[in-house]
C-alpha cells in the first residue's frame, strides 16, 4: 500500500486507513470493499452452513445484509417484526400462539412430560427453508499429513518480504471453509464443539472492530458494564442472586481460578496466612486435599499442580454405573482426610462429565463440603448451559449451594470460542485477586467512581467476550434456548434408541445429557482396535468426526482392554433423525470394512 491521508491532507507512509473519513489508498479501499462484500455474502452463507460455491460468491452482492433471515414470518429477527425467537441458524419461532410437539421417546421409557417443546411455525408457501443446507463435508479428507502440506504450501512464508495485499485475505477466505473442521455439519459430533450462533458471531465482529480491552474502564466503558450485566444475571440464574464472576477462556481457566480461591481460603482458615503475600507455608505442604469424581475433568489435577498443591492433592471419588459421584464414598473420603489431620480445601462436583454427561448429586456434595468447611465448586462447563432452559434447569438442583461454578457458553450456548464464565456466589469472592495499578486503576480514580476491572480476572488484557453473550441471549431469550436444548436432548434419545436397535452397534449407557457412548460390535478383530481404526477411517475420508474415549473401570478407575467407545456429542439443534440414522449407517459400514480376521 502506498499510504493514506490524514484529515488534514498529510500523507501517512504505509497507512492506507485513518480516522474520521481519511482517504484510503486505492489498494486499501479495494481490500475494504472486498472484506465488506465477503461479509455480506460468503461469510453469511458460511455461518449458515452453506459451503457450496463459497469462493465463487466472494465479492458478489448479498440477497440479505444481516442475520435476521425472514423477519416478517418469525424465522429470525432481522427486525422486530418477526415477533419471535430465533435459533442458531437465524430460524426460530414466530409470534403469537405456537403449537407443541411430543418429542421422540427413547426405547427404555418415556421422557419427562417437560419434553414438550414449542415447534417452529411452518414457513409460508414459497418461503425459504428455515433449516440451512449443511456443509459438504465435516472436515477435509486426507488426514493430518495432507492438510499440513497444503497449508504450508499455500500460506508460507507467514511474513513475506513484500506484502501480498488483498489476495492474501482472499486466499484464506477461499481455502479455509473447505479445509477446516465444520461444527455446522450434522456429522461433526466428536467434541463439545458447537456451531456458532450467527448473532453472537456478528457481535464478536463488532468487538473485533472496536477492540476494547477489559483491563481498565478507560479502554472499555460500555463493554465493562455489559460484562457486569452478564455476570450478574448468570449469577442470579445459578445462585438466586447476583454474586461476583469472571469471563474466562473456558472451563480450564474457570476451574483454575476456583481452586485458587479454595486454596487461599483453606490456608487462611487452617494456617492463618495469606498465600498471596507469603506463599504456601511449609506446614501446609502436601496437606491440602481436593475431592472430585474419578471421571472429573483433567484440568483439576493440572490446576492443583500449578497452584503448588501437586496433582496428588486431587483425590478421586468412585462413581456409580452412570458415572455419577457416589455421595457415600465422598463422605467417607472426607472423613478419612480429617482423621489424618489434613485439610479438605475443596469438593468439586461435575455437572456434565465430558464423556457421559453425568451430573453428580450436587446437593449431597454441598452437604459434605459444608460439614468440613471446604469450598464447594461445581464444574458445569458442559451442563451449566442448562441454566438457559426452562425445562432442564432442575437437573442442576443444588448448584445454588456452590461457592463457585464454571459455565461454558461455547458448548450449550452456541457462542464462538471462547465464552466461559466463572460464577462466584459471594459478591466479594474475587477481592483476593484485585490489584490497584497506577496506570490502570489508581485509588483516587476508584474513589471518583471509575471501577477497577483488575478484580475480574487473572488476565490483564482481555477481549469483551460478554458482548456476544449479551447479543445472543437478548436475541433468543429463554424460550429460544429452551427449544434448542430440547432439540439436542431429543437427538440423544433418538440416537440411543437407534443404536440399541442396530444389530452391529452397542450402546454403552443411557445418555444423561447429549452425549451418546457406543461401539461397533466387532466379530473378527479386537474391538478396541476395530473401533479406533473405523473412526480414523471416517476422519481420513472427510466423512465424519466421531469422539472416542474409554469407559472407566470399577469405581471410576481407568478402563482396560475392551473399554474403548465411540462418542456422539450432539450440539447442533438443526440435526434431524435422518441425519443421525445416516451417520450411524456410515459407522456400521466402516466397522464392517475394518472388522476382518487379524484386525
Amino acid at each position: 500500500m502506498s499510504g493514506g491521508t490524514e484529515p488534514g491532507g498529510a500523507a501517512v507512509p504505509g497507512g492506507g486507513y485513518g480516522l474520521r473519513g481519511a482517504a484510503f489508498s486505492a489498494a486499501a479501499r479495494e481490500l475494504a470493499e472486498n472484506v465488506a462484500a465477503a461479509w455480506r455474502t460468503g461469510l453469511d452463507a458460511l455461518l449458515r452452513g452453506d459451503y457450496d460455491g463459497y469462493g465463487d460468491r466472494y465479492g458478489e452482492e448479498a440477497d440479505r445484509a444481516d442475520y435476521g433471515g425472514h423477519g416478517g414470518d418469525g424465522h429470525g429477527s432481522g427486525d422486530s417484526s418477526g415477533g419471535g425467537t430465533g435459533s442458531v441458524d437465524g430460524s426460530g419461532h414466530g409470534g403469537g400462539e405456537r403449537p407443541v410437539r411430543q418429542l421422540r421417546e427413547p426405547a427404555w421409557g418415556p421422557e419427562p412430560a417437560a419434553m414438550l417443546a414449542a415447534a417452529p411455525d411452518p414457513p409460508a408457501a414459497g418461503a425459504p427453508s428455515a433449516t440451512p443446507p449443511a456443509p459438504r463435508r465435516p472436515l477435509p479428507a486426507g488426514g493430518p499429513t495432507t492438510v499440513d502440506a497444503e497449508v504450508r504450501g499455500a500460506f508460507t512464508p507467514v511474513l513475506p518480504d513484500a506484502g501480498l495485499g488483498a489476495p492474501a485475505l482472499e486466499a484464506l477466505l477461499g481455502y479455509l471453509p473447505d479445509h477446516t473442521v465444520r461444527p455446522a455439519h450434522p456429522h461433526t459430533v466428536g467434541h463439545l464443539h458447537c456451531p456458532p450462533d450467527p448473532v453472537a458471531v456478528a457481535a464478536d465482529q463488532l468487538v473485533a472492530a472496536l477492540n476494547p480491552s477489559q483491563d481498565s474502564w478507560d479502554q472499555a466503558a460500555a463493554t465493562a458494564v455489559i460484562e457486569s450485566c452478564v455476570l450478574e444475571e448468570f449469577g442470579a440464574l445459578a445462585f438466586g442472586a447476583p454474586g461476583a464472576g469472571s469471563v474466562t477462556s473456558g472451563g480450564t481457566e474457570s476451574n483454575h481460578l476456583a481452586l485458587l480461591l479454595a486454596r487461599d481460603r483453606a490456608l487462611a482458615r487452617r494456617f492463618e496466612v495469606d498465600p498471596a503475600q507469603s506463599g504456601i507455608p511449609a506446614a501446609a505442604a502436601g496437606r491440602l486435599r481436593i475431592l472430585s469424581s474419578a471421571v472429573a475433568h483433567f484440568s483439576l489435577a493440572r490446576a492443583a499442580a500449578q497452584l503448588g498443591l501437586g496433582e496428588q492433592a486431587v483425590v478421586p471419588v468412585p462413581v456409580d454405573d452412570g458415572h455419577r459421584l457416589d455421595p457415600a464414598e465422598l463422605a467417607r473420603a472426607a472423613d478419612r482426610i480429617a482423621e489424618r489431620g489434613e485439610t479438605l480445601a475443596a469438593v468439586v462436583a461435575t455437572a456434565g462429565s465430558t464423556d457421559a454427561g453425568a451430573i453428580d448429586p450436587l446437593a449431597d456434595c454441598a452437604r459434605v463440603a459444608r460439614a468440613h468447611g471446604a469450598w464447594f465448586h461445581v464444574d458445569a462447563a458442559y451442563g451449566g448451559g442448562l441454566l438457559l432452559s426452562d425445562v432442564r434447569r432442575p437437573l442442576l438442583d443444588g448448584i445454588g449451594q456452590a461457592d463457585s461454578a464454571s459455565v461454558d457458553l461455547h458448548k450449550f450456548g452456541w457462542q464462538p470460542i471462547p465464552a466461559g464464565l466463572l460464577l462466584i456466589r459471594d459478591p466479594h469472592g474475587l477481592d483476593a485477586i484485585a490489584r490497584s495499578v497506577a496506570y490502570l486503576s489508581d485509588l483516587d480514580d476508584e474513589e471518583a467512581g471509575y471501577p477497577n476491572l483488575l478484580a475480574r480476572s487473572l488476565r490483564t488484557t482481555r477481549r469483551a467476550d460478554a458482548v456476544k453473550i449479551l447479543a445472543a441471549c437478548r436475541h433468543h431469550g429463554r424460550d429460544g434456548y429452551t427449544a434448542m436444548i430440547e432439540s439436542c436432548f431429543a437427538q440423544a434419545a433418538h440416537a440411543a434408541a437407534a443404536i440399541e436397535a442396530h444389530p452391529a452397534l452397542e450402546l454403552a449407557l443411557r445418555p444423561a445429557l447429549t452425549t451418546v457412548l457406543f461401539r461397533y460390535r466387532a466379530e473378527h478383530g479386537d474391538p478396541d482396535r476395530v473401533n479406533a481404526v473405523l473412526r480414523r477411517r471416517l476422519l481420513a475420508t472427510g466423512t465424519a468426526v466421531l469422539g472416542r474415549t474409554r469407559l472407566p473401570g470399577a469405581g471410576g478407575r481407568p478402563g482396560g482392554p475392551g473399554s474403548l467407545r465411540l462418542k456422539l456429542t450432539l450440539l447442533r439443534p438443526q440435526t434431524t433423525p435422518a441425519d443421525l440414522d445416516a451417520l450411524l449407517a456410515l459407522v456400521a459400514d466402516a466397522g464392517a470394512e475394518c472388522d476382518v480376521p487379524g484386525s
